[in-house]
């Protein structure tokens, strides 16, 4: 499927198994943190909308201006973090070189990169929407 040009219609019937959509204050904002820290890539950039992909998956990222008639845009704080209690991990990521990245894009490094007992080397980043992005690599 070429991200670039799908249809909305024919992206949305493609979908399959777990989805995930992140709301955002500023969907290029996060995009270009996303593509810089991650190395994933947006497509279809929007004030509202991208696509990205993190090697063979697939997820959503949407402004909140479009939820302005779901129920779940007013569960939303107004400032402050969201995310809290969801950790977003990248598995073919490394974390060290990602914290590094992550900093210098103005990321909030919550755990410095560390090697964990079930079997990962892992880092915690919030982003400035305060979700939170787990960078990992076996051991």
């Amino acid at each position: 499927m070429d991200f670039e040009t799908v249809g909305a219609a024919e992206f949305g019937a493609s979908l399959r198994g777990i989805g995930l959509n992140i709301l955002v204050r500023e969907v290029p904002a996060i995009c270009a943190m996303l593509e810089t820290v991650f190395d994933m890539k947006a497509h279809q950039i929007t004030k509202d909308f991208a696509i990205v992909t993190y090697g063979d998956q697939v997820f959503q990222i949407h402004a909140d201006g479009t939820y302005h008639s779901h129920p779940l845009l007013g569960l939303l704080p107004e400032s402050g973090v969201r995310g809290a209690g969801l950790e977003i991990h990248l598995y073919d990521t490394d974390p060290d070189e990602a914290v590094k990245r992550g900093e210098d894009a103005g990321m909030h490094v919550l755990a410095e990169p560390a090697d964990k007992p079930h079997g990962l080397r892992e880092a915690y980043l919030l982003c400035p929407n305060g979700y939170a992005w787990v960078p990992s690599r076996p051991l």
